[in-house]
């Protein structure tokens, strides 16, 4: 007869799923879960937060002491898990009643956000400008609201002036391509 950790290494493998054990900041005993054993980390979010009935969007996860995310340049991660793995769960509590606190609501409505229609490319790019690079949402909004004829256009201006202005035919390029963003 097989003893009950090989009875579960066993059923593990078989089904693709593992048991964690996660702790929760503060005076409650560890707990633990069964999920898939490679799981995008929103629906590990979201496991965990229905189990301990946390709300899912204050609760922060840490394994292996690195930080959980739920997407990176929106994508959803993934995580694979082992058997017996350890979760630190922290929930972050809300403010006491009555204590005014700065409320970062209003800068997010300030800030540049791309529709969720947009490409994936568009999203990647956007990702990449304001993660990487650290560009100001002030030009991110501008790079963002031309369309790509506007781009092009605006492109040909820069390539074609000093030829224009070469052959002396400035103000006829300029109002050629003046025109050419009024019909757009």
């Amino acid at each position: 007869m097989m003893n009950s950790t090989e009875e579960l290494s066993s059923d593990s493998t078989n089904n693709g799923t593992v048991e964690i054990t996660y702790k929760t900041i503060g005076p409650a005993r560890p707990s633990q879960i069964r999920v898939a054993s490679h799981i995008k980390i929103r629906d590990l979010r979201n496991a965990i937060a229905e189990k301990g009935k946390f709300p899912v969007s204050t609760l922060r996860m840490i394994l292996r002491g690195k930080a959980l995310q739920d997407e990176e340049d929106g994508d959803d991660l993934y995580v694979t898990l082992k058997d017996q793995d350890s979760f630190i769960v922290a929930v972050i509590p809300n403010p006491p009643a009555g204590v005014e606190t700065f409320d970062d609501d209003d800068d997010d409505d300030l800030k540049f956000k791309l529709p969720p229609s947009a490409s994936r490319w568009k999203r990647k790019l956007y990702y990449f400008l304001r993660n990487k690079l650290k560009l100001p949402d002030i030009i991110l909004m501008g790079l963002f609201s031309l369309s790509l004829k506007m781009w092009v256009i605006i492109t040909l201006w820069f390539i074609l002036a000093p030829i224009a202005h070469r052959w002396d035919l400035g103000p006829i390029f300029v109002s050629h391509l003046y025109l050419q963003c009024l019909d757009s």
